[in-house]
């Protein structure tokens, strides 16, 4: 994690509300995140994305304790992206007071009866993608997540670019595309972000998703930071 240059980080946040990582996951670290796809007892569910209209693929819940590898990613980001999400919430003229550990953010969210993890992984075959959504999961929830690519871009897999659709207030929706290398973090905002005004700062809602994949399999680990009800 000390190879992140959180400044730049938090600039190109401010920019777009997404932004890459160095890579943070080591092709060893991704093969084993991938691997535990079929294990029995790592996951509490598993989501059929057809089923529920979501798009095409599947995805599982990790249960609690996390994989050792996921638990540091979750705890290590949290605090950097603590600053990032009260600087944007003063912008807003709010308050959030978010904690700057990952542990008391957790006590919040179990107050609250979000109890369940949220950190998961998700696979894609050809053909499959991802509708544009929110992760909240909660009233208690934190504004900014990060996606880590599993699989090898162009090798793995074609397609399955990252998609986000900003949508701004009483103007047309801005489409963006991220395609991040394995091993990256993909950190974004889960619900909305501030951006510049005529009156200092407006906020803009966001959504992602996943667009088709066209051949191979894709996997991505997703981090989020509140519990779920």
């Amino acid at each position: 994690m000390n190879d992140i240059d959180w400044a730049a980080i938090g600039a190109e946040l401010d920019r777009t509300g997404f932004a890459l990582t160095p890579p943070l996951l080591s092709s060893a670290e991704c093969d084993e995140i991938t691997g535990m796809f079929d294990e029995p007892g790592v996951f509490r569910s598993t989501v059929v994305m057809a089923r529920h209209q979501f798009g095409e693929g599947t995805y599982r819940y990790f249960g609690y304790p996390l994989p050792p590898v996921v638990q540091r990613l979750r705890q290590s980001l949290y605090p950097p992206l603590a600053g990032v999400a009260n600087d944007w919430a003063a912008r807003l003229g709010e308050d959030a007071g978010f904690p700057a550990s990952h542990e008391e953010l957790l006590r919040r969210c179990a107050a609250a009866g979000q109890r369940r993890p949220t950190p998961l992984l998700l696979r894609y075959e050809a053909g499959g993608y991802n509708c544009l959504h929110q992760d909240l999961y909660g009233d208690v929830w934190f504004p900014l997540q990060v996606a880590f690519l599993l699989s090898e871009p162009d090798k793995d897999f074609t397609g399955g670019e990252n998609v986000f659709v900003e949508q701004r207030p009483r103007a047309q929706s801005k489409p963006m595309v991220a395609r991040p290398g394995r091993g990256q973090g993909l950190i974004f905002a889960v619900n909305s972000r501030p951006v510049p005004s005529a009156r200092g700062y407006k906020r803009v809602v966001m959504r992602h998703g996943v667009s088709e994949i066209r051949e191979g399999l894709r996997y991505t680990l997703g981090v989020i930071f509140h519990d779920a009800k």
